[in-house]
């Protein structure tokens, strides 16, 4: 049976970014079908296979003994049937084993694995970053040894930036690389908050590591990335090891673990003290991926509490009924709706520009990434809390499974960059690069398609304008408002997709997008509003 997010998911695909056609020149483009196919049998593969044990998993959590970390039970057989799948290698290089895809369509796998156990899923989500890094910056010799066995889910992959001082400033890291000889290095030091840090799901870990070579600068350009595995060639175990796991609010079946490396042999990936630039191809592919993360709390939460509310009596009839329940079922739905397709925007930028070198393209996905990033979690968050509220008093018992989707949701606006980075990095750099340029041609082409959003579209437009005049005046002053300039970019763009998903079929999409631009857009005003108060005094 194909599910309302599957539905909107290739709706989303085929009809609203046209990836079939976007195509690498001489490449054979996708069809509906193809595209359809694959999608309904990633929503089949994730209920059947993940979703069933994700209640379980939250409950046993990872655990840490005597330096060894396990995972629930059945995560180690369920990761098989992930990697005999061949879901991993969706969208990772051909020349690899990978199937060469749109990483529109790894997204939309994603979205169902997250949706199904986030906690699980966020194993392959950052084993696919880490896949997309050493593709873009290893040499050779380093992606025909590597890759091969990450695409196939043999081996997983863990980046490691986080240090006990250091967060979101990485300039102040101190792990540190010692030359070995032969192209072999030596790391020191102690990285926090690792993700699938360690876990007995897979045989290897390939961990992506930030350090600092003996003759770095100070500061975020002495910055070099490595390469190190949890085995070595000859099997035996690396000189790294995990030094306990966190205990969290949510995410409780993803193993979140301290890493001690105590000379550990690495390789340099990348070229010395250029190891930021190396890893920010992992972490703008994982602020995507993030971004998916909330739009699958909000699908999760959304088709609990419709359930629940459908079957649920109050007062004679169901409480999906009553107005203030079916209100807030279908803001859920259309906040959910709109933060799809602003991911699925972005990521269709990201395949146009990888396949043809679009530059508008590439521009489009640097001005969307921290808007999907920030604006689809925040709406995680928010949609999750709304699920509970549907379920009333049973919302607040950890048996009704709503609870667990906010716990899990509200790391999501955390990591990968706060949110509020997010907003100065949209702020001071995404629209300073070209003094707003790509969002004006974005905001104009909406227009074209969505005449009914003139004034909000416009006010959008003047904002913009107003914050990056006080960003070359005071950036301390625009940077006070970025985050309310994000929220309003980000309801503005949700109305405008819900808008051409109206036109493109009426039936299915035109009352929602008439909801969501009564009831939600006045929340991008009030945002506006905002700035301009600020902006003024």
């Amino acid at each position: 049976m194909t599910t309302t997010a599957a539905t909107d998911i290739t709706f989303g695909l085929t009809r609203l970014t046209d990836l079939p056609g976007i195509t690498a020149a001489g490449a054979a483009p996708l069809s509906a079908e193809d595209i359809a196919q694959i999608v309904a049998e990633a929503d089949r593969f994730c209920r059947a296979a993940i979703l069933p044990g994700s209640r379980a998993a939250d409950r046993e959590g990872a655990q840490y003994a005597n330096g060894v970390v396990t995972t629930p039970k059945h995560y180690p057989a369920l990761y098989r049937q992930w990697m005999e799948g061949g879901w991993q290698g969706l969208s990772a290089p051909a020349a690899h084993g990978g199937q060469g895809l749109p990483n529109s369509l790894w997204f939309a796998v994603l979205e169902f694995a997250l949706a199904a156990d986030t906690a699980f899923a966020l194993g392959p989500m950052l084993t696919a970053g880490a896949i997309e890094c050493l593709d873009h910056h290893g040499s050779t010799e380093q992606k025909a040894r590597l890759l091969p066995k990450m695409i196939a889910g043999e081996w997983t992959g863990a980046m490691c930036l986080t240090e006990p001082q250091s967060g979101s400033d990485l300039g102040t890291i101190r792990t540190r690389a010692e030359p070995l000889g032969d192209g072999r290095y030596a790391l020191h030091g102690q990285k926090i908050f690792i993700s699938w840090g360690d876990h007995d799901c897979t045989e290897d870990i390939v961990y992506l590591v930030l350090a600092r070579l003996p003759d770095a600068p100070a500061g975020s350009r002495g910055i070099s990335l490595f390469v190190a595995r949890k085995l070595r060639e000859d099997g035996s175990r690396n000189a790294l090891r995990c030094g306990g796991i966190e205990h969290k609010m949510g995410i409780h079946a993803s193993p979140t673990c301290v890493m001690l490396f105590e000379g550990a042999e690495a390789e340099l990936v990348g070229e010395p003290h250029r190891g930021l630039a190396a890893m920010f191809a992992m972490m703008n592919n994982e602020r995507l991926a993030v971004a998916v993360q909330g739009v699958a709390h909000g699908a999760r939460a959304l088709e609990l509490a419709e359930a629940y509310a459908a079957q649920r009596e109050q007062g004679g009839r169901v409480i999906a009924q009553h107005p203030d329940v079916a209100r807030m079922l279908t803001e859920m739905r259309a906040t959910t709706l709109a933060a799809r397709l602003i991911v699925l925007e972005a990521a269709a930028a990201g395949d146009r520009f990888r396949l043809t070198g679009d530059a508008v393209a590439e521009a489009r996905l640097a001005l969307l990434t921290p808007i999907a990033k920030a604006w689809c979690t925040e709406r995680g968050v928010e949609t999750a809390s709304l699920g509970v509220q549907v379920h009333g008093g049973m919302g607040f018992i950890e048996e009704a499974g709503a609870a667990q989707v906010l716990r899990d949701a509200r790391i999501a606006p955390i990591y990968e960059g706060t949110n509020g980075i997010q907003a100065i990095d949209l702020v001071a750099r995404k629209l300073g690069r070209d003094q707003g340029a790509a969002m004006r041609a974005l905001l104009a082409e909406a227009l074209a398609q969505a005449p009914e959003l003139r004034i909000p579209l416009a006010r959008l437009g003047a904002v913009t304008m107003q914050v990056l005049e006080a960003q070359a005046e005071n950036p301390d002053t625009a940077q006070s408002v970025a985050f309310a300039y994000l929220e309003a970019a980000g309801w503005v763009l949700g109305a405008w997709l819900l808008a051409r998903a109206a036109a493109a079929d009426p039936k299915a999409y035109g009352a929602l997008s008439d909801f969501y631009r009564k009831r939600l857009l006045p929340r991008a005003a009030a945002r506006c509003s905002e700035i301009e108060s600020v902006l003024a005094d």
